[in-house]
């Protein structure tokens, strides 16, 4: 295992970060078989953006994120921020009081190396430091349901054909006492 930071961003990482939200949701977006979906993946990588924009306005108040490099290059990212409207309209507001953890992103040449569980353990770190003991996480991309339903089990919420016929969508309620890293 390489030498990876991580720490939060600045304002110097912001056109490091949008190259690297194009990367990786590109990536994932030609992974999962929708790479056509050009309008879905645009409005994906803006979100991110916003995100970004959302903590460093805020000081990581209103969203959080934290970042990984290695040698400087950016490998990988992580936030949490107050529920999105996708996770608190599919659950009927069930959730709507958690934190949610999302932008969890690999660089495709860094996947299956640890810098995602190294980023998830920094950041139980610091929802505990915060006071926060539960936390929501919600995807429809299949080849991180596969990762999300090893770490936490089945999702609370699984929404059946969300995206397209055999596309669900999937949400869940995870406690910090129950992690697996």
């Amino acid at each position: 295992m390489f030498n990876v930071e991580i720490r939060r961003p600045s304002i110097e990482d912001v056109s490091l970060l949008h190259e690297f939200f194009r990367i990786v949701i590109t990536d994932t977006f030609s992974k999962e078989g929708i790479g056509e979906k050009l309008e879905d993946l645009n409005e994906e990588i803006e979100r991110k953006k916003d995100y970004l924009e959302n903590d460093l306005n805020s000081e990581g108040k209103d969203r959080y994120f934290l970042i990984a490099l290695v040698r400087d290059q950016m490998v990988g990212s992580i936030e949490f921020g107050p529920a999105s409207e996708l996770i608190r309209s599919c659950t009927k507001g069930a959730l709507k009081e958690l934190m949610e953890i999302g932008t969890v992103f690999v660089h495709p040449d860094c996947q299956g190396q640890g810098i995602g569980n190294l980023l998830l353990s920094r950041m139980y770190a610091t929802l505990q430091n915060r006071g926060i003991n539960e936390f929501c996480l919600d995807s429809g991309y299949q080849s991180a349901q596969k990762i999300w339903t090893k770490k936490f089990g089945e999702p609370d919420y699984r929404l059946q054909d969300y995206w397209d016929k055999g596309y669900d969508h999937m949400i869940w309620r995870v406690g910090l006492q129950s992690m697996r890293v």
